[in-house]
């Protein structure tokens, strides 16, 4: 007896660790580790916001995988949008020794056109579905159908020696899809009555009161808007939408119109789902960009990218007059089909303002349901707690806002608050028999991609780059005479700075600055070099503010001659 209870105390616990995914919409990342071995739960990036000025891509703080590779089986990912698939590639990179990636078969596809573009070779794949179950080492994995805004999505049952987990991944329960494939509440119940000792859920529409519609409920409003259309029709949507996409090519076959598709991910996207069966369009319906000027206007759609008013996308190039094939103008419609994601609703306004001075007629979702959510909203996340019966609930998939929200459902819905854990990236739960409690934080945070650097951004650059784009640059060269043991001339010059640079400017800049020196009481000397250009940004930012209330950055120069 003793040597049993000695035996159960040295069993390992099941350690749940998000690395990403809990700060905001995007970057999800979540590590189970237990004892030697470890799976990782998606692997997704986050698009940068105007705090990040020069920042082209933010993945999660993957080090803790690094560190731990050797135990790494398997990367499991629950479908394939960016936010859960973008990071794969720099995460492939840096293993040793990479895993097999299991997924559905458009999220794998989806991923090999990425992994191409990395020229990464060799990755072993595992094509599984709904009802698929595969054994990496301690981890019993169970793949479950259910349904999103784009195929194959899929939630997660992981069975190990200290527990049950399920991952939901994101959903919702839509029971009337394109594709005609229904979340399984069959399985979900199942699964709930075996015992789910934890439960992982998306949070993102927790906020939301009722239901969210179905993405059935496009599909005419799409008509609509294409039908009505005098001339060309621009739809612009996220380019894993498939559903969305067969709405449009539906549509557009109804109103005897012909495809075309530009936008480089909205190309490589439809190529994927159209081999692998999961969009239909017949080829006689598509036609090349550069054929377009041959058909009449009022019998063409247009599918592309940019509904998020992303700077280089197809749809800004095309208002801009910058695209290659295509233009808007005049008579044209634009659909935009997507609501933005938090943090680029002014880029998107931006060019639905640019759309409306050149005439054309816009639809988003403010003027017809041209766009629903692919998150379920309160009673759905109600009901997957209902079918589940979790003994604990870990909210993730969200802003704060969002993860809070959903704890206070997960409340209603019975389970103590005491078994509700709202996690920050890094932090760890435990389980050991079936129960679970916090556990240690891990190191975690954010990777900068800026161009070809990756990872080496400091924050401190990023600081810059604001201050630089809020309030501009003033150089200040002093010319030291170290002889004479003092400041002769001081020169400034400025960039983005919102006051003029004059003559007075300068008289009283330099006033202020030599005020400050003699104060200081400088040895003049070139040890003395750092102090003296301390004391040239000091003052002459305090002039500056007291001047004009601004602050630009200021970089100070010092000649000795």
């Amino acid at each position: 007896m003793a040597k049993d209870n000695n035996a159960k105390k040295k069993a390992p616990a099941l350690k749940i660790i998000p690395l990403g995914g809990l700060d905001g919409i995007g970057k999800n990342m979540t590590a189970f580790e237990y004892g030697d071995d470890m799976i990782l739960i998606d692997a997704g990036l986050m698009f940068p916001d105007d705090s990040q000025p020069g920042i082209d891509l933010v993945l999660p703080d993957y080090t803790y995988v690094l560190e731990n590779e050797e135990k790494l089986r398997g990367i499991l990912i629950t479908h394939g949008h960016e936010d859960h698939i973008g990071a794969l590639p720099y995460l492939l990179q840096d293993l040793n020794n990479r895993p097999a990636i299991y997924s559905s078969k458009l999220t794998i596809g989806m991923i090999q056109g990425k992994l191409e573009e990395f020229k990464l070779k060799k990755q072993k794949y595992h094509d599984v579905h709904g009802g698929s179950h595969v054994n990496l080492g301690a981890f019993g994995v169970d793949f479950i159908s259910t349904t999103h805004s784009i195929p194959g999505a899929l939630a997660i049952r992981l069975k190990t020696p200290a527990g049950t987990v399920l991952h939901t991944g994101d959903f919702k329960l839509d029971n009337t899809p394109i594709d005609g494939v229904r979340p399984d509440y069959a399985t979900f119940s199942k699964f709930g009555r075996e015992g789910i000792d934890l439960l992982l859920a998306d949070s993102t529409n927790a906020v939301k009161p009722g239901y969210t519609l179905s993405e059935a409920a496009v599909g005419p409003q799409l008509y609509e808007a294409i039908k009505n259309a005098k001339g060309r029709v621009f739809v612009a949507s996220f380019s894993s939408h498939i559903h969305r996409l067969q709405q449009i090519c539906d549509a557009a076959k109804k109103c005897h119109r012909k495809i075309v598709v530009t936008g480089r991910s909205m190309l490589t996207n439809t190529r994927v789902a159209r081999e692998l069966g999961y969009l239909k369009i017949d080829e006689s319906d598509l036609i090349d960009a550069f054929e377009i000027g041959n058909i009449p206007e009022n019998q063409i759609v247009v599918m592309c990218t940019g509904s998020q008013g992303e700077p280089l996308s197809a749809l800004s190039r095309m208002s801009n007059g910058e695209h290659k094939t295509l233009s808007i103008h005049e008579g044209d419609t634009v659909i935009i089909s997507a609501t933005p994601v938090p943090g680029n609703e002014k880029a998107v306004q931006g060019v639905i303002n640019s759309l409306a001075k050149l005439g054309c007629d816009v639809y988003d979702k403010s003027r017809c349901l041209v766009h629903v959510s692919g998150h379920g909203s309160q009673e759905e996340l109600k009901l997957m707690l209902a079918m589940t019966n979790p003994r604990y609930f870990m909210p993730v998939h969200g802003e704060a806002v969002h993860l809070r929200a959903h704890a206070r459902l997960g409340e209603q819905m019975g389970i103590p608050r005491d078994r509700i854990f709202i996690m920050d990236n890094g932090d760890s739960l435990e389980m050991r028999d079936h129960k679970v409690k916090r556990g240690r934080s891990v190191e975690s945070g954010v990777v900068y991609v800026d161009g070809l650097r990756i990872g080496d951004t400091d924050p401190i650059v990023l600081r810059d780059r604001q201050k630089l784009a809020s309030d501009g640059m003033v150089t200040a060269v002093a010319v030291v005479s170290i002889k004479r043991k003092k400041i002769d001339a001081v020169d400034f010059s400025g960039r983005g700075v919102s006051f003029p640079i004059d003559e007075d400017f300068s008289d009283d800049a330099a006033e202020a600055i030599m005020r400050t020196i003699e104060r200081g009481k400088f040895n003049f000397t070139s040890s003395g070099s750092d102090a003296l250009r301390k004391a040239v940004r000091d003052s002459l930012s305090n002039f500056i503010w007291n001047r004009t209330k601004t602050r630009p950055m200021i970089i100070p120069v010092v000649m000795e001659v």
